[in-house]
């Protein structure tokens, strides 16, 4: 009996998506260490719930954390109780959400354009710069993108079809989006298609879809008991903390000075998108042909609302814009026929490349200019990390990338593809160790020798959460008394009077303050 050559078709896909999916989000998964702040703060919070068993509340550092709900730790739990306490296992959870995620746009774009489309789009997902580094990331951002496209695209299903199965699968996700980053899970989807059913004149749809009683059940019996239970525990606390703090002081105020203008997001999207920034103009170049088709229009609106909900937003983050991508990468794939110049794509990532290849150089003129002793000492490290082989690497990266170009079988959607993955590998084998070498490679060295000779730290003038994950230990952060040992910067050194020296490297130093 002869296989439906359908199936065969995207059973093949999916498994080429496969090995995309491992080289850009599981190759390296454990190579660097946890990035400061975030990536720390997550992990610590996970190991403490392991500590207190207290599987409710997070804290960091023993103070009650309230940044975000609770399903990024217990996914973090669960792979730390498989795998032990190390990065593999922290970033896991990112990883695997990330396959959710890009399976989820193949699926989607499937059912409309076929295997290749859906296949291009996907992979467009997969090996751009900010979602490689994103779904390797020990934070929430992840998982929350996959309950975000999945509630997206069922959504449109249900507007389109008058699906029951779409419209509770969107309201079942929105439920684990709230449980993995809150408010913001609800906000997109009732704001976009609120806006789609607007402009499409079916707003009467729309009421009806968000005050559907059984999804509205289904939602709340995923979402809430958690948030019930955390009230009971936490009090106001928890309301005033996650509610009030972190979400809606983000959008007023600039939270922990994390602002900007309002064209902020514009270079993010440039350099985030890359290597495929070039079709991400072409994008913005074919609009009109694009808004001919009803499912573009939705995506359109889905991407315009988050960009400019986020550029007037108090606080800003590089990651926030992702939450508009995931109809990006699906426009850009097929915008790819409506470039007249394709072939020019490949100057986007050349040029960034070309840039780095003088990063060691760059360094040395700004270590010329700066006098800030910590920054200096950064700079410093990075000149001995970058030499002739940063530049050879680099250089040699182009030059395959120039290659690809050139090889006559390939198509467009080949060629960007196969930048997508080279790009993708100078990223995980070599760029990220190396950023984690420099940054936090300190931290880490610094953390298990405080673990093995049993110090009690205070943290004075840093603020570094990956050094308790390391030294499994808590720190005291605040002025440091004489006789005890400290974790700061050189810059700090010059303030704390007699000090012995117990490790020092780029800029990080582990002292004992003279008593």
């Amino acid at each position: 009996m002869s296989l439906n050559p359908i199936k065969s078709e995207t059973g093949w896909y999916l498994a080429a998506l496969g090995i995309l999916i491992l080289t850009s989000f599981f190759l390296g998964l454990g190579s660097a260490p946890l990035f400061d702040v975030d990536e720390g703060a997550f992990s610590e919070a996970t190991r403490e719930m392991i500590i207190s068993k207290n599987y409710l509340t997070t804290y960091l550092n023993g103070i009650p954390r309230f940044d975000k709900p609770i399903l990024i730790y217990w996914l973090q739990l669960f792979c730390v109780k498989l795998f032990g306490i190390n990065e593999f296992a922290f970033r896991l959870p990112s990883a695997l959400a990330g396959t959710a995620w890009a399976t989820s746009i193949f699926i989607f774009v499937r059912k409309a354009s076929g295997n290749r489309q859906a296949f291009l789009a996907a992979a467009l997902m997969v090996l751009s710069l900010q979602v490689v580094v994103i779904a390797k990331a020990a934070i929430a951002d992840g998982l929350l993108n996959c309950f975000l496209a999945i509630t997206m695209f069922a959504l449109l299903q249900h507007i389109r079809t008058g699906s029951k199965d779409s419209l509770y699968l969107a309201f079942a996700a929105a439920g684990f989006g709230m449980l993995t980053k809150g408010p913001i899970a609800i906000l997109i989807p009732a704001a976009v298609s609120f806006l789609y059913c607007l402009q499409g004149g079916t707003l009467k749809k729309w009421i009806r879809m968000f005050f559907n009683p059984f999804g509205i059940f289904l939602f709340s019996s995923i979402a809430l008991p958690w948030y019930i239970l955390e009230y009971n525990d936490q009090g106001m606390a928890f309301i005033e903390g996650f509610f009030f703090k972190h979400n809606l002081s983000r959008f007023n105020t600039s939270f922990e000075g994390h602002s900007g203008s309002v064209l902020y997001y514009i270079p993010v999207i440039i350099f985030g998108m890359m290597p495929f920034t070039g079709l991400f103009f072409t994008v913005l170049f074919k609009i009109k042909t694009l808004l001919s088709d009803d499912t573009n229009r939705f995506l359109l609106i889905w991407f315009v609302f988050v960009f400019v909900f986020f550029s007037l937003s108090g606080t800003k983050l590089p990651h926030y814009t992702i939450y508009g991508y995931t109809p990006l990468f699906i426009l850009m794939s097929r915008a790819l026929p409506l470039s007249k110049h394709p072939e020019r794509f490949a100057l986007w990532p050349l040029l960034l490349l070309a840039l780095l290849a003088t990063l060691p150089l760059l360094l040395q003129i700004a270590l010329q200019k700066i006098d800030d002793s910590f920054i200096k000492a950064i700079l410093t490290g990075g000149i001995e990390l970058t030499g002739q082989n940063h530049v050879f690497i680099i250089l040699a990266t182009m030059l395959v990338i120039s290659a690809i170009q050139f090889i006559p079988r390939f198509s467009n959607a080949d060629k960007l593809i196969a930048t997508g993955v080279i790009f993708s590998l100078l990223i995980n084998v070599y760029l990220m160790p190396l950023a984690g070498k420099l940054l936090q490679e300190p931290v880490k060295e610094a953390a298990l020798l405080a673990k093995k000779e049993g110090y009690k730290i205070v943290m004075w003038e840093v603020y570094n959460p990956s050094f308790l994950v390391y030294s499994e230990s808590f720190a005291e952060r605040r002025a440091p008394k004489r006789g005890e040992i400290v974790l700061t910067t050189v810059k700090e050194l010059g303030n704390l009077g007699g000090t012995t020296l117990l490790y020092s490297k780029y800029g990080i130093v582990l002292v004992k303050l003279i008593q």
